[in-house]
């Protein structure tokens, strides 16, 4: 028993559940409180073994927590993602100096010097 919406809300979010039910009049508007789950099912009329067995939603879900990190599987887990990065000179200029001081804290020596040897070229 909680003695409020957001003590619910913070209790469900640290516990990350699998399955969460929220069984309340206003269940949609708790949706954008919620960060750490696996599924919701919200409502009187939604529980989760309809979720498990018809209405169309993953039943492979994080367990032990694991939502605070992971999302359940989906279409999404199947696809290719790649990121881009384009700096100009004046973004390597802001950016270097504090890439290379992490780089040498990690004592990672090329990639110091991929940055500094790139500013010291130009300047």
């Amino acid at each position: 028993m909680v003695a409020s919406r957001d003590q619910a809300v913070d209790f469900a979010n640290l516990y990350a559940s699998e399955h969460l039910i929220i069984n309340t009049e206003d269940a949609e508007a708790w949706v954008p409180l919620i960060n750490n789950a696996g599924s919701l099912f919200l409502g009187r009329w939604t529980p989760e073994s309809v979720g498990d067995y018809a209405s169309g939603t993953n039943h492979v879900l994080p367990t032990y927590g694991y939502a605070r990190m992971y999302s359940g599987v989906s279409l999404d887990t199947f696809q290719k993602k790649m990121t881009v990065q384009n700096l100009t000179f004046a973004g390597l200029q802001a950016l270097g100096p504090a890439v290379a001081k992490m780089a040498e804290v990690e004592g990672l020596e090329a990639h110091r010097r991929a940055v500094t040897m790139r500013l010291a070229a130009t300047s």
